[in-house]
C-alpha cells in the first residue's frame, strides 16, 4: 500500500486510522523517527482517548525498537503531560529504572504524543518533540520523503516498552505551584469534552479543594456529547448553560487539552484577550502573538510597556519564536497559550486554567478588564475552500495584486507578510493566509467601525476571487 504524503503536515503528522495511518506507515514513522533521534536514545510515548491510539502506540513502538531506541510508555495522557515528561528525569518517572537505562538522572531524548486533537474520531496523528524542541516544518517533510523512499522496508512487531508514570509528578507540580489557591471561593465549571483533560484535572482540582462541576470528564474517543473543539461556539452550549445557572467561571478544553476556552457570564475570552489578562501578572513581558491576533492586543501590550511580537500561526512556530526571543508568553486566538514565565514554554490548557484562577484569586475582575479595552468589530475565522495545490499560489497572487490594488480598494497603510498577508488599513486590518493543515484559505477582519470591517471583508474577498481566477488560468 503506498504511503500518502499528505499526512506529513507543517506542525505534525495526521491522517485517518487504518487508511493513511496503518501498520506499514506508522512502523516506518517510528523507525525513521528513531533514526532521527539517534540509536540507543530514549523516547517517551503517550496517547489520547481514541480507541485506535493504543494500536498506533504498538506500531510506533515497533518502529522505534527497530531503530534501537528504548521506549517509555506513559499511557493515556494529555498532550501537555506528554510535553512535561521532557523536563523530568527518568528516575522521577520510573520507581526503579532498569539497568539498561544508563543515565536515569537524564530526561527522555524525545517524546511523541499520539493524538487527533480536535479532529473527528477517525483521525489520529503524532506531535513530536526532540531535545525539548518541536519537530516540524521542513523536518517533517524530509521525514515523509525518507519514509516514502523506504516504503518497502518491513518492520517486525516488537512492542517491548517500559511503563512510566508522568501524571503523578505533573499533578504534584500543579498542586505545589498553585497551593495558594486552595479553597478558592468560586464555583468553577469545566467541560473536558470527553478528551484527556479529565485524566489529571479532576485530581488537581480535588487536591486544591476547589468547588467545581465537571462535564464530560470521562475520556471517550467517540466524543458522544459534543465535538472537543472549544473554538467553535456550538461546542460550548452545555458548559454555558451550566455556568449561567450554577457557576462563576467556566473552562472548556479540546481533545488533547492543549487548547482552552475561558468563559465568564459576559465573555467568551479569546486567546489574544487571555494574553492581555495573563500579562497583568508579569513585569514588562515579551509576548508573541500570531497574525490572527487583534491589533488591540499588540497596541495594549506596547502601551503597558510590554514588548509584542507578531509571528506565524502554529503551536510549533510560536514555541520556536518564544525560545529565539526569550518571550515570557505566547498565544493563538484559538486558545493555545504558552507560558515560559514560571513554566516550560509549551501550550498547556490545564496550567493556563490555574493561572487564570490565580488572577481571579488576586481580585482581578476579568469582565472589567475586558470592558476597558478599545472596542473593535472582528469576524471569526472565515474559511475559503481551495485545494492543497493552489492555496499557496493564490496567496502569492494576492501579494502581487496588492502592489497595484484596484481603485476602490481601501487605503493600505502597511502589509505584513510573515504568514500570508495581513493588510493594515487606516481603521483596521484584513488577513489572508493559507492553512498549513487543510486545503483552505483563512481570512479574518477587524475594525473600530463595524461598517468598515464589512467593507474590508468584501474588498479583500474580491481580491481573493481575482487571484483564484488568475491561478486557475495559469
Amino acid at each position: 500500500m503506498p504511503i500518502n504524503k499528505s499526512i506529513f503536515r507543517e506542525y505534525d503528522i495526521r491522517g485517518i486510522f487504518d487508511k493513511e495511518l496503518n501498520a506499514q506507515s506508522v512502523k516506518l514513522i517510528g523507525y525513521h523517527l528513531g533514526q532521527k533521534v539517534g540509536g540507543s536514545k530514549i523516547v517517551a510515548i503517550g496517547y489520547d482517548a481514541r480507541s485506535h491510539s493504543p494500536i498506533l502506540r504498538d506500531y510506533l513502538t515497533s518502529g522505534l525498537n527497530a531503530a534501537g531506541c528504548t521506549v517509555l510508555d506513559m499511557g493515556m495522557v494529555a498532550t501537555p503531560v506528554n510535553y512535561f515528561a521532557n523536563y523530568q528525569s527518568i528516575k522521577t518517572l520510573i520507581v526503579n529504572p532498569p539497568s539498561s537505562i544508563l543515565h536515569p538522572e537524564a530526561s527522555p531524548d524525545a517524546s511523541i504524543m499520539i493524538t487527533g486533537s480536535h479532529n473527528p474520531p477517525q483521525y489520529n496523528g503524532f506531535k513530536i518533540t526532540i531535545d525539548r524542541a518541536p519537530f516540524f516544518g521542513a523536518d517533517i517533510y524530509a521525514l515523509g520523503d525518507a519514509i516514502i523512499a523506504d516504503a518497502a522496508r518491513e518492520v517486525e512487531d516488537n512492542t517491548e516498552r517500559i511503563n512510566i508514570d508522568v501524571k503523578t509528578p505533573y499533578i504534584d507540580f500543579m498542586v505545589k505551584e498553585f497551593a495558594a489557591l486552595k479553597g478558592l471561593n468560586k464555583k468553577i465549571i469545566i467541560d473536558c469534552g470527553n478528551g484527556v483533560a479529565g485524566t489529571v484535572i479532576n485530581t488537581i482540582f480535588d487536591k486544591l479543594g476547589f468547588d467545581y462541576k465537571g462535564l464530560y470528564c470521562d475520556p471517550d474517543g467517540t466524543f458522544p456529547n459534543h465535538h472537543p473543539d472549544p473554538s467553535e461556539e456550538k461546542n460550548l452550549a452545555d458548559v454555558k448553560a451550566v455556568l449561567e445557572q450554577e457557576g462563576d467561571i467556566a473552562f472548556a478544553y479540546d481533545g488533547d487539552a492543549d487548547r482552552i476556552a475561558v468563559l465568564t457570564h459576559r465573555y467568551n475570552i479569546k486567546g489574544d484577550q487571555m494574553a492581555l489578562l495573563f500579562a497583568l501578572g508579569m513585569e514588562n513581558p515579551t509576548v508573541v502573538g500570531e497574525v490572527k491576533c487583534s491589533q488591540v492586543m499588540y497596541d495594549e501590550l506596547e502601551r503597558r510597556g510590554a514588548k509584542a511580537i507578531m509571528y506565524k500561526t502554529g503551536h510549533s512556530n510560536l514555541k520556536v519564536k518564544m525560545k529565539e526571543t526569550g518571550a515570557d508568553l505566547a498565544c493563538e486566538v484559538s486558545g493555545h497559550i504558552f507560558f515560559k514565565h514560571r513554566y516550560f514554554g509549551y501550550d498547556d490548557a490545564i496550567y493556563a486554567t490555574l493561572r487564570m484562577l490565580e488572577l481571579v484569586a488576586q481580585g482581578i475582575d476579568l469582565d472589567k478588564e475586558l470592558d476597558a479595552l478599545p472596542q473593535v468589530f472582528s469576524t471569526e475565522e472565515i474559511k475559503v475552500e481551495t485545494t492543497e495545490e493552489e492555496k499557496f499560489a493564490i496567496i502569492d497572487k494576492v501579494k502581487e495584486l496588492l502592489e497595484t490594488p484596484p481603485a476602490d480598494f481601501p487605503v493600505i497603510k502597511s502589509i505584513i507578510d510573515v504568514d500570508g498577508v495581513r493588510i493594515n488599513f487606516e481603521k483596521g486590518w484584513g488577513l489572508v493566509r493559507a492553512s498549513n493543515t487543510t486545503p483552505v484559505l483563512v481570512t479574518r477582519f477587524e475594525s473600530t467601525d463595524a461598517t468598515l470591517a464589512k467593507m474590508y471583508e468584501e474588498k479583500v474577498n474580491k481580491l481573493i476571487e481575482t487571484a483564484k481566477q488568475l491561478v486557475l488560468s495559469m
